[in-house]
């Protein structure tokens, strides 16, 4: 099967800044673990430019119940911090993929 991208968007549960910077550091890592599977990633941003509030994926993987594995590996996921997740194949348009 061939390998498609998939765009991930989970929303943080309100009143939920602490434990997303509790559990920042086990993301990070977990997130390094990941290799080709996730192409780049990072957080959205509140009105005030510093506070995160939900984050965006995109990740490599065969399938849709795939995708869903790999964000639900997570530490993010693993303590309850989304109310809300996304995920849509995605294709990348521009630039051109090499």
């Amino acid at each position: 099967m061939n390998r498609m991208r998939f765009f991930v968007y989970r929303v943080d549960r309100p009143g939920t800044q602490a434990l997303r910077q509790e559990t920042r550091p086990a993301h990070l890592d977990s997130s390094a673990t990941l290799g080709d599977e996730l192409a780049f990633a990072g957080p959205t941003m509140g009105e005030d430019g510093k506070t995160m509030d939900a984050s965006v994926w995109i990740i490599e993987a065969e399938s849709m119940a795939e995708a869903e594995r790999i964000t639900a590996a997570d530490p993010y996921e693993q303590v309850d911090l989304f109310e809300s997740k996304l995920i849509k194949p995605f294709m990348q348009v521009i630039p051109e993929p090499d």
